[in-house]
């Protein structure tokens, strides 16, 4: 263990021997085994966005055994998906890789402005497919987010009974917030603060805006000067939000988008002190051999 995956692992103190351990293998795999940094292969797209706008472009990608692929062959630390997924490949890459079931999924079948999750997966699920941790979306701002929380709360304790530990995606949306202020500094930082409170150890957030959406924040960002003129600078205060920096906070890749935009932004991340990124469709939507060497790029900028 190396003195970085020591120091990490005593930010949760709290937790039992079993969800240090789980924490230990996420962070002693892959190229950044030992590093406390985090690259990981999220493919929950099929059910989120639909088989055809995620996986069209690289056909291949219609199996779920190519995404554990994809991740042990580039070194992520860990691969995440819903349950069909990981049942298809679980047998098959036992071992290979740390895994991590997402326990709630939506579809965008039915459009709507505030969105609540369904629950797709339990605990026993994760265990039985030898799962590192599970994973669940909340949507902060959201009129069902007292249901999330809830719910979230009731996962978090039975993950941590049997040594699981929650990574949460914390992707503020709803009526409350206009479409900028999804990824507005001051959401973004609150949605991965509260992500924290409800016991997350490891936050997964979009990488944030300069848009300040709420008043009275913008007036506290303005008389406290708070920096949020680049990228590096707004992940340095998201990353101060959770807990001054005593939780892993890892950012979404997002909307497919060009190498060196995805390679910026990750130098960007890197700089201001976040942990790591969780990258999906710009890794997964390539060729595969373009696929690996994007994604051992950006764990590169990570190792520095």
């Amino acid at each position: 263990m190396t003195d970085r995956v020591r120091e990490i692992l005593g930010w949760y103190r709290s937790d039992n021997p079993g969800v240090l351990k789980n924490l230990h293998a996420l962070m002693s795999t892959g190229r950044l085994a030992g590093t406390g940094k985090f690259v990981i292969l999220p493919v929950d797209q099929g059910f989120e966005h639909g088989p055809a706008r995620s996986f069209a472009k690289n056909a291949a990608g219609y199996d779920p055994r190519y995404h554990f692929e994809l991740a042990i062959d580039s070194g992520c630390n860990a691969y995440a998906a819903p349950l069909g997924f990981l049942e298809a490949g679980a047998a098959e890459f036992a071992g290979r890789i740390p895994t991590i079931l997402k326990v709630n999924n939506s579809d965008s079948l039915m459009k709507g402005e505030d969105p609540c999750p369904a629950v797709t997966a339990t605990v026993d699920d994760a265990l039985r497919l030898g799962c590192a941790a599970i994973g669940y979306t909340i949507y902060p701002g959201s009129s069902a987010r007292n249901e999330m929380y809830e719910q979230l709360r009731e996962l978090i304790l039975e993950g941590k009974a049997v040594g699981l530990p929650t990574v949460v995606w914390s992707y503020p949306r709803g009526s409350s917030l206009s479409k900028d202020g999804e990824t507005a500094i001051d959401v973004v930082a609150y949605g991965a603060h509260i992500a924290c409170e409800l016991g997350a150890h490891i936050v997964k957030v979009k990488p944030p805006t300069a848009h300040v959406e709420q008043k009275d924040a913008k007036k506290v960002y303005e008389s406290e000067g708070i920096k949020i003129d680049t990228l590096a600078d707004r992940v340095r205060h998201v990353v101060q939000s959770c807990f001054n920096g005593r939780r892993i906070v890892i950012f979404s890749g997002g909307v497919a988008k060009g190498t060196d935009e995805v390679l910026e932004e990750c130098r960007q991340i890197n700089a201001g002190g976040g942990l790591g990124s969780i990258i999906g469709r710009n890794s997964f939507q390539r060729p595969k051999k373009e696929g690996v060497e994007l994604l051992k790029k950006i764990m590169d900028i990570y190792a520095a």
